[in-house]
């Protein structure tokens, strides 16, 4: 059993509730979850999660940013001072999957030459995906949810081929918080909230 696993699915937990629920709290304790993901990853040799960390951190300050200082078109009915649910066009989804295929298979590469990571595929696509799914949420685009629970799914396999204890429970409660949070923002959306 591995402290940096247990607190990890702890701080994990907390920050998706909390970014479910739009509460811009899930910022302060996502910034604390990105150092324990890194120490953690690091540990079991999981280089593109690792990696994942200092970047995740970056744009999670980029996405406290933007839900509480948005522009005037961009604030949310309900709270003049968030920035409200969107939704991403057909042809930024087009730009998205690109992007996530060709950089994913690039650094899968990389990982598979270079480094011992055990399952650098699914490693190289579930990093791509994370990154997409966090600039979505920094966004507030209520497809990151979609997104997310992919994201999750396929964090649910690694962490079990990884040897990790905790963290597989936390997926699946990740993807159970993913269904709840994805009816509650298109709810938000619908609302221009």
């Amino acid at each position: 059993m591995n402290v940096y696993d247990i607190i990890s699915a702890v701080l994990g937990l907390t920050t998706v509730v909390l970014a479910g629920r739009n509460s811009k709290y899930n910022f302060w304790v996502g910034y604390v979850y990105n150092i324990f993901l890194f120490l953690l990853f690091w540990q079991q040799h999981l280089v593109a999660a690792m990696v994942l960390q200092p970047v995740a951190f970056v744009i999670n300050m980029y996405g406290h940013w933007r839900w509480t200082h948005p522009k005037e078109e961009e604030k949310s009915a309900a709270d003049g001072k968030s920035l409200k649910v969107s939704s991403l066009s057909a042809k930024n989804w087009a730009v998205a999957f690109i992007g996530v295929a060709f950089l994913g298979a690039v650094w899968a590469l990389v990982l598979q030459k270079e480094t011992q990571d055990p399952v650098p595929w699914l490693d190289s696509y579930l990093l791509m995906l994370t990154f997409l799914a966090q600039y979505l949420s920094a966004q507030k685009k209520w497809e990151c949810w979609i997104v997310w629970l992919i994201v999750n799914i396929g964090n649910l396999t690694m962490y079990l081929l990884s040897g990790l204890h905790f963290m597989p429970i936390v997926s699946a409660l990740y993807i159970v918080n993913g269904i709840w949070s994805l009816y509650g923002w298109k709810k938000r959306y619908d609302k221009g909230e």
